[in-house]
């Protein structure tokens, strides 16, 4: 009979642990082995990940530093249905935009469970940005530093460390091992509460060519020497993320190493897992610390080493992630985005044609109701002449004259016999068309005077503001006006 695997050997880990605790090599295509686990890379229009976003909407911002940051991320939704998270490049950041997308295919071939894949990019003009997957149940700062519920629990912790030390391995083998600025932000949670790796991180950045934004207290040395990131330097970036496992803060690695030194290591404890872990695995963790915050780089152990050394540490496989982080399963979806009308997202678009033909189509059946009382001497005075000018007006802006269309549209208003909102929106559009957009948003405003709950009007306020680029403005507008279509289609 052939030998018994000790419990401590690896080839007893290896056979009891459940699959998704194996090795990097297994965790491809999703660790079915189907083809089509994952999406296929793509590049977007974009058009389209404008609808996404919602227009880059600043509610939809899910990034740190929110709009202040020189690159944002945003959640949005493809129209296939799949959440996305969206990094939009400030647009000094890849003036090379053949690198860019070199670089982005070659991060979008990756395909792992332990990664927040790479599925797209777009490339237009200035516009730079990566669409990956999205993941909605935070970061682990927020779960580490910043927890409302519960502490991270120490099972939680080890298996964070065996994933990112997984997800590093994988990239190794695929020949994608530098990673630039790995911290505790860079580590997110997907719907079943497995930690996962951003691929924002592997792609090589930019013109500043910074790779480490934090402090520099928590940067490789050899970094600060040569300004080069080596997948030595991505080890250490490890070492300083297990200290923020084993302690729950942010701790400098010099000032951590100064306890280890002296012995203190429970100083440097959590004290939040007091009594929930054995000393024999909390000096495990801090030797391989130790080791991957070693001065000269040689002597860091690798990813793959990482990975042997965490996987014998691991706790409570059987149970599931989102059980050990203390989440719900299954509910954390973002919330749901503005269901855009074809009006509204032609304003998104601003795509003026469309408007025009949604207008055009539309005629003046919203005027129905709006008082407009004459004297007998008002309508056989002038009633025609104003009558006249705006089927002038209305013929012009069929055939897309629209300076002629102002024209007539303005004899009509001044006239002041009667008051058509249709007319403002008409006219609204045309002074667009003409690359007038501040009288533009005159018009659609005064159109709401007139209607104060038609959509038509908070429409075309959103286009103008668009035009202007008084994005928040445009995204409230816009807002405003889906409700009131929606609340329009109920009656």
């Amino acid at each position: 009979m052939g030998a018994r695997c000790s419990k401590f050997s690896f080839c007893w880990w290896h056979s009891h642990l459940k699959p998704s605790l194996l090795d990097s090599s297994d965790l491809e295509n999703g660790g079915k082995n189907e083809k089509n686990a994952f999406p296929v890379f793509t590049e977007f229009s974009l058009d389209e990940l404008k609808m996404a976003t919602n227009g880059f909407s600043s509610e939809n911002i899910v990034s740190e530093h929110g709009e202040k940051a020189p690159n944002v991320v945003y959640k949005g939704l493809l129209e296939n249905g799949r959440w996305v998270a969206v990094k939009r490049f400030n647009r000094s950041a890849w003036p090379d935009s053949r690198q860019f997308l070199d670089e982005a295919r070659a991060v979008g071939n990756l395909r792992s469970e332990r990664l927040a894949n790479l599925i797209g990019c777009c490339c237009e003009g200035e516009e730079k940005l990566l669409v990956a997957e999205f993941m909605p149940n935070e970061t682990l700062a927020k779960h580490l530093f910043h927890w409302e519920n519960q502490p991270m629990k120490w099972a939680m912790r080890l298996r964070v460390a065996f994933y990112l030390a997984q997800a590093l391995d994988y990239c190794s083998s695929k020949g994608r091992a530098l990673y630039h600025d790995l911290n505790a932000y860079r580590v997110l949670f997907d719907q079943d509460g497995n930690p996962r790796l951003s691929c924002f991180g592997l792609m090589k950045n930019s013109r500043d060519g910074k790779s480490y934004s934090t402090n520099l207290a928590f940067t490789p040395p050899e970094y600060l020497k040569t300004g080069r990131v080596t997948p030595e330097s991505v080890v250490y970036s490890f070492g300083t993320m297990l200290l923020d496992l084993l302690s729950g803060k942010h701790i400098p690695p010099s000032h951590a190493l100064d306890l280890i030194r002296g012995k203190n290591f429970l100083m440097l404890m959590d004290s939040c897992l007091e009594g929930h872990f054995s000393n024999d695995d909390g000096s495990e963790l801090v030797r391989l610390a130790t080791r991957c915050l070693q001065y000269e780089a040689r002597e860091r152990p690798n990813a793959k080493s990482l990975v042997t050394s965490l996987m014998s540490l691991q706790k409570e496989t059987e149970v599931l992630s989102h059980v050990l982080l203390g989440i719900p399963h299954g509910t954390a979806t973002p919330p749901q985005p503005l269901l855009l009308t074809p009006m509204g997202e032609a304003c998104l678009r601003k795509d003026l044609t469309a408007l025009h033909e949604i207008l055009e189509k539309s005629g003046y059946k919203d005027d129905e109701g709006i008082a407009n009382e004459l004297s007998f001497q008002m309508w056989t005075n002038q009633m025609q002449e104003t009558l006249n000018s705006k089927k002038h007006g209305d013929a012009a802006f069929r055939a897309k004259d629209f300076i002629t269309a102002i024209d007539c549209y303005t004899q009509f208003i001044d006239g002041g016999t009667m008051v058509s909102p249709t007319v403002y929106a008409r006219r609204c559009l045309c002074y667009l068309m003409s690359d007038l957009p501040q009288e533009a948003l005159g018009d659609a405003m005064q159109a709401q005077v007139v209607f104060p709950e038609w959509p038509t009007a908070f429409y075309l306020q959103a286009a103008g503001l668009f035009v202007l680029g008084i994005e928040n403005d445009a995204q409230e507008a816009l807002k405003e006006a889906t409700k009131l279509e929606a609340k329009r289609n109920k009656n």
